[in-house]
């Protein structure tokens, strides 16, 4: 790991820097037959316009409290990192009120628990598709955030700091090292410090898999290099 201090979004960014074009995430859902993969720099853009989103869109910044009810999956990486870049906390597990919330098509309904004055609803279709017509209340994240730039030059010094030591502890716990290629079932494990932070602030990547099909996953290890399997 780039250090066991400082930021998620710093850390964050110094595992691009290392390779900008290396496979970040990579994500199957096979129920779909979706397949998306996001080099470090495209995945650092998705984070980057999340942030000023965030900060120039919504005018949030540390202090504030995000609600993310999105399942594992690479447009939910995009938004919790540009959350944590741009120095929000998230809320939960219990409902209540929020400066921001994020859900997708499943969560709708436990949306209207938490009351937030901007609410953006994520498709998670493939290709990136916003939704034909957003959820009454909410804008489409997909649309909204490409208006945003692909810089955010504050995510050194920002969010939460104790989140890269957690990070950095569940990334020991699971064995996971820098260079690691982690295939993550994305039905079992749900918390993004087990599919999400602990693999990649460590320096490895990860193959995320929703209704992961235990057929193919012999075929995908071996396609896809990967030396670990979560």
């Amino acid at each position: 790991m780039a250090g066991s201090a400082g930021s998620v979004g710093g850390n964050f960014a110094a595992a691009v820097a290392r390779d900008p074009a290396r496979p970040l995430i990579t994500w199957y859902d096979d129920a779909s037959g979706d397949r998306a993969e996001l080099s470090g720099a495209t995945l650092a853009n998705w984070v980057a316009k999340t942030a000023n989103l965030l900060v120039d869109g919504c005018g949030l910044g540390p202090g504030d409290r995000a609600a993310v009810l999105l399942p594992p999956h690479w447009q939910t990486a995009a938004v919790l990192l540009g959350c944590w870049s741009a120095g929000l906390a998230l809320a939960g597990p219990e409902p209540g009120p929020v400066d921001v919330l994020f859900a997708g098509p499943d969560s709708l309904g436990e949306a209207e628990h938490w009351p937030a004055a901007d609410r953006y609803a994520l498709a998670l279709a493939p290709l990136a598709a916003p939704f034909r017509t957003p959820p009454p209340g909410f804008a489409d994240y997909v649309v909204e955030v490409r208006a945003f730039g692909d810089q955010f030059s504050a995510w050194a010094g920002s969010g939460p700091g104790d989140l890269v030591e957690q990070a950095a502890d569940r990334a020991a716990q699971l064995g996971i090292a820098a260079g690691d290629r982690v295939l993550v079932d994305a039905d079992a494990r749900d918390d993004p410090l087990d599919w999400l932070l602990a693999p990649l602030l460590t320096g490895a990547s990860v193959v995320l898999c929703g209704h992961l099909d235990r057929g193919r996953l012999a075929d995908r290890v071996t396609a896809e290099k990967v030396t670990r399997v979560l």
